[in-house]
């Protein structure tokens, strides 16, 4: 079955910059709309942004002015722009999205998840 794909996570130094991306398995699924939530360690996990089939986007204010959420049409893939990172962004996240062939033919996936550590 078609999976979603995150890269981009790792070790950053506090202030610095990251990009996930997401993408499906199989090109031949075009992402609709999407969303990234984050799971910090001993906590719950949290939605940080989203990104509506309309192109409207929405954050947790914990993320407001940092963290920018973008599909790019021409890759089809999905990102999420982190920037002035701090160390309490540290967490797993995960990318979600619905997924379609044509108006008929949708599923919605997870991502396997990406870790993110903010660490001086």
């Amino acid at each position: 079955q078609v999976q979603l794909v995150e890269s981009g996570g790792g070790l950053v130094q506090p202030g610095g910059s990251l990009r996930l991306s997401c993408a499906a398995s199989r090109s031949i699924f075009k992402i609709n709309a999407m969303a990234w939530n984050r799971q910090a360690p001993g906590k719950e996990r949290e939605l940080v942004a989203t990104f509506t089939s309309g192109g409207s986007t929405n954050y947790a204010d914990s993320v407001k002015g940092r963290f920018t959420i973008s599909r790019d049409n021409a890759n089809n893939t999905g990102y999420l722009q982190m920037n002035s990172l701090k160390p309490e962004d540290t967490a797993v996240y995960y990318c979600y999205a619905d997924l379609y062939l044509d108006p008929i033919r949708r599923l919605e996936r997870w991502g396997q998840g990406t870790l993110v550590t903010v660490s001086s």
